[in-house]
């Protein structure tokens, strides 16, 4: 494992007039949850990888820093990206990012070449910046459905685990993916998804690396995502299968001006096909405040599996290919040369004019912020499995901390993605601190925070039609208007156990685009709304999503 070193906002001896706004904020924040200084322990398998015994997944532990990160990241070793690795690593440490996963498309050139080239970049790029935590991934195109991140911990086998996957579970690889000649099978290529998730739960069993992970990517642009076949993966192992993107990448797609008048934020522009779940609606194929339709729909697709009781997370990401404004081109093949003969694309050449684009740089746009309690890559999949999750656009927040305790107790209570075991009627208070952005974002514009909606849902257990995408008792309980408010501020609301155990989850814009919710405002009253189409400039409608909690209501 590589030896790591404290980030620079982290090392007590550097002087807060050497770090910028950003790295202030963090030192921050690192100081409220006690983990400045010393106490900011080192090492990459600093955090346990499984939970305590006799705990499912989720975490309660408050005592956290939020490490910020893009698990959806594209180099030359993408048969359709353009920039060079060291381009992407740089760009992402410009906009802050303390980790990333390189999760290269799927390709025979990449499984015979690029993923060992691209392993010699990520372990130079380690020992020469431990600042930045560098995953190698896979972008898995699943059998009879979409894509997924899968990454391992750093490791002698990490590189290995990821090409003998891709080469016996890759669907795109086997010919079962939409469009060739093997998806018709649906029933065997849905089956050998979940003996794909399997697999990589027995490589962590056995030890053959020490942690890997999968999140689902853009599940509702194409529709072939159906909701028993995420149940089915989350399933298979839900301490591998942890969830989805929340938001897909791709978020400067409608500029105004930039891609044409049918463009939609996420590059969500498809219709249903044949191989498309026939039980989604037609207005499921768009994003809502760039939101996939699964996630920014109040009592719909993810309410529905939190509504199992079980966690299944949310993340977003840059999924960057190709940035908008840009100006460097693909370069040109030598004579002789593709990408299946060499696993990696030309370095790409500045023409120093804009080249078609509808991506941003990592963490220029998208963030996903990880609670962990140590600094170190196993710390950071800790946290994401743990739920410790929330995320924002556009550097909405700088800071979100939840904790959900007992009235007069005065413990440390759930935080994101954990639980809180009380009896029935028992009085609950939900806190909610706040930081705001205290420094423009990328675009130069300040972004504010207008209102934190909670949303509650019951939980009933495992639904008895597993494509069920509907949680019926999920609505927003509490909208509360923040405008105006800055700094570091806590909203303390009142919730009351019932006769049935529950979860609740926050949201929350800057309040330029909202309107009543998918499933109608009496589930969700300003929730966020599809743009017209070409017309979508991300920066002016950002969100920020959090990971639920839940409560587990006993007897009286």
């Amino acid at each position: 494992m590589t030896k790591q070193q404290l980030p620079v906002w982290a090392d007590p001896s550097v002087s807060p007039a050497d770090l910028d706004a950003q790295g202030m904020s963090r030192r921050r924040l690192l100081g409220r949850a006690g983990l400045f200084g010393a106490a900011f322990a080192l090492g990459g398998a600093a955090a346990p990888a499984v939970a305590a015994a006799g705990r499912g997944p989720g975490g309660d532990d408050p005592r956290l820093a939020y490490l910020v990160g893009d698990h959806h990241v594209h180099s030359v070793y993408s048969h359709d990206a353009k920039y060079t690795f060291s381009q992407q690593v740089r760009a992402a440490a410009r906009y802050g990012l303390d980790w990333m996963v390189f999760n290269e498309h799927a390709n025979f050139g990449h499984a015979a070449h690029g993923a060992a080239l691209e392993r010699e970049e990520i372990l130079a790029a380690r020992a020469e910046n431990p600042r930045q935590l560098i995953f190698q991934g896979l972008e898995w195109y699943i059998p009879a459905a979409e894509h997924a991140t899968v990454f391992a911990a750093p490791g002698p086998h990490e590189a290995e685990l990821l090409t003998r996957f891709e080469l016996a579970y890759d669907g795109k690889l086997l010919g079962y993916t939409e469009g060739a000649a093997g998806a018709a099978d649906t029933a065997r290529n849905e089956a050998h998804a979940v003996r794909a998730v399997k697999w990589l739960a027995e490589q962590r069993r056995t030890g053959y690396v020490d942690d890997v992970l999968v999140l689902a990517n853009h599940p509702l642009r194409l529709g072939i995502d159906s909701p028993h076949e995420m149940r089915a993966w989350r399933d298979a192992a839900p301490e591998i299968m942890i969830g989805m993107e929340g938001a897909p990448g791709a978020q400067g797609a409608a500029i105004p001006g930039r891609r044409g008048a049918t463009s939609i934020r996420g590059e969500y522009e498809n219709k249903p096909s044949a191989q498309s779940w026939s039980g989604y609606p037609a207005d499921a194929y768009l994003t809502y405040g760039g939101f996939d339709w699964a996630t920014a729909t109040v009592g719909g697709l993810w309410d529905s599996m939190l509504a199992e009781g079980r966690l299944f997370s949310v993340t977003t990401n840059s999924d960057n290919h190709r940035t908008v404004f840009d100006t460097w081109r693909n370069g040109d093949w030598p004579p002789g040369q593709d990408f299946d003969s060499t696993g990696r694309l030309p370095a790409p050449v500045d023409t120093g004019t804009p080249q078609p684009g509808s991506d941003f740089w990592p963490g220029q746009f998208s963030r996903t912020h990880v609670g962990v309690t140590r600094y170190g890559y196993r710390a950071v999949m800790a946290g994401l499995r743990a739920g410790r999750v929330w995320l924002d656009q556009g550097h909405l927040l700088d800071g979100l901390d939840v904790r959900l305790r007992r009235d007069g107790d005065h413990g440390r209570g759930a935080t994101l993605g954990g639980r809180l075991r009380v009896r029935r009627g028992e009085r609950l208070t939900l806190s909610v601190t706040v930081t705001t952005a205290s420094r423009p974002n990328p675009q130069g514009i300040l972004p504010r925070l207008a209102h934190v909606d909670v949303i509650r849902g019951a939980v009933r257990g495992p639904v008895a039609d597993r494509d069920t995408w509907r949680a019926p008792d999920t609505r927003v309980v509490r909208s509360t208007d923040v405008t105006g408010r800055t700094g570091t501020y806590t909203l303390r609301i009142p919730l009351t156990a019932g006769d049935e155990s529950f979860y609740v989850r926050l949201r929350g814009s800057d309040g330029n685009r909202h309107g009543a919710g998918y499933l109608g405002a009496a589930v969700d009253p300003h929730g966020p709304v599809p743009h017209e189409p070409g017309n979508g400039d991300p920066w002016a409608d950002t969100w920020f999503y959090a990971n639920p909690v839940f409560v587990d209501v006993t007897g009286a």
